[in-house]
């Protein structure tokens, strides 16, 4: 048993050896990539993506945006477009050439994670659409109505805002949400109708007694139940189901409006309500947690700028001619004005506490003089009674002796 044992002992380690040699193979393989393809304008790119970052930037973009609607409506006047044909055609190569450097930049900025982003695809394709007018001869008469279709496809350019406003986002990411529960309640919905469609022909399909023109195939009878469940003229229907003897079909078109409308197209419009509420609650916890993401920044900023000042100071302690820490702090009072804020050891000799003391020490000085004239009024008013007094008593022993 020995034998094997160590036989197996040196086959593990020997399979640990070379597992180590294929992982920093790898990772020398890859960190020898790394610096391959490392990007050697790191400081230009760097200034490219604040640009691009920067709220000016965007709103001069979302300006772009929405001149060329304004263009795209200007050219729907014949008159107009007659007229000024030339400008227009230099202002769409003006936006055109910005949309081109736009979307040259973020591909300079980060040109792999370019394509990762579904807006930015969706970008890249508008930028497609919009140069193929130029790859036709409109001229050409063979040409011409495919030319009227693909310029009509500029319309899509003013879709771009969507990728410059968060709240278009979140209310599309939203919409794609929604997509698989809807197209449940569409299927169901489907199946409903083509249960009915086949009811409906079968009760209401004779082409001699019947109403073949709503009921009269299955495509018809199908189409007759979406105008009921848009509930669109449905009382023009069911007065044409009446002519025909039909009484008994009002029971059927209310049953159907009940489910079809009431129920299931009532059920994908809570669905798609649900849906927005939920990611407007997303993106409201997604804005608070930024809010806070970039408060916890600041404050670490904040306390790493005050360690390397103190790190500034005590690295001048230790160059300067102070021998200890509080000497430096000491001088380093002496050069702060009278406005600078400061926190001092001792609270009681910081100048804003002597300059509100001093504020006390005034108010109580004259409250200490306003009393004193209040006494001063009392003891003169005091006095005036006393003498009254006196006045009267003399003055009744004098009325009794001559009585």
């Amino acid at each position: 048993m020995e034998p094997t044992e160590s036989f197996h002992q040196r086959r593990l380690v020997s399979d640990l050896v070379v597992e180590k040699f294929k992982s920093s193979s790898d990772a020398e393989v890859k960190q020898s990539l790394f610096w391959r393809c490392r990007r050697k304008d790191t400081e230009f790119c760097e200034y490219i993506r604040r640009l691009l970052q920067n709220p000016l930037f965007r709103s001069f973009m979302i300006s772009v945006i929405s001149l060329n609607g304004v263009l795209l409506v200007l050219e729907t006047d014949y008159d107009f477009m007659h007229n000024f044909y030339a400008y227009l055609e230099v202002a769409d190569l003006i936006i055109l050439s910005i949309y081109t450097m736009e979307i040259l930049l973020q591909l300079y900025v980060d040109p792999l994670n370019y394509w990762r982003s579904g807006y930015h695809l969706f970008d890249f394709i508008l930028l497609v659409i919009a140069y193929l007018p130029y790859t036709i001869d409109k001229n050409d008469v063979r040409h011409y109505r495919t030319w009227s279709i693909i310029n009509g496809f500029q319309a899509l350019k003013i879709l771009k805002l969507i990728s410059y406003s968060r709240d278009m986002r979140s209310l599309i990411t939203a919409l794609g949400q929604t997509v698989k529960a809807v197209t449940y309640v569409l299927v169901l919905l489907f199946l409903l109708m083509f249960i009915f469609a086949i009811l409906g022909y079968g009760l209401y399909g004779d082409p001699d007694t019947g109403d073949s023109k709503n009921w009269g195939n299955l495509a018809s009878a199908l189409f007759t139940l979406f105008s009921l469940v848009t509930v669109d003229g449905w009382t023009d229907l069911q007065n044409e189901l009446d002519q025909h003897g039909f009484k008994s079909s009002r029971a059927f078109t209310i049953v159907f409006i009940l489910l079809g409308f009431f129920v299931f197209f009532n059920i994908s419009i809570g669905v798609v309500i649900m849906n927005i509420q939920d990611s407007t609650q997303n993106y409201e916890r997604e804005l608070k947690a930024e809010k806070q993401a970039a408060l916890q920044a600041k404050k670490q900023a904040l306390l790493q700028r005050q360690q390397e000042e103190v790190n500034m100071l005590i690295h001048q302690q230790k160059t300067s001619e102070y021998k200890t820490f509080s000497e430096l702090v000491e001088d380093f009072k002496k050069t702060l004005h009278h406005s600078d804020p400061m926190v001092l050891e001792d609270f009681c000799a910081s100048i804003p506490f002597i300059d509100l003391y001093v504020t006390s020490l005034d108010l109580q000085d004259d409250t200490v003089y306003r009393l004193q004239e209040l006494y001063h009024e009392l003891v003169g008013t005091l006095n005036s009674i006393l003498e009254d007094i006196r006045e009267k008593s003399m003055v009744a022993p004098e009325t009794d002796l001559k009585s």
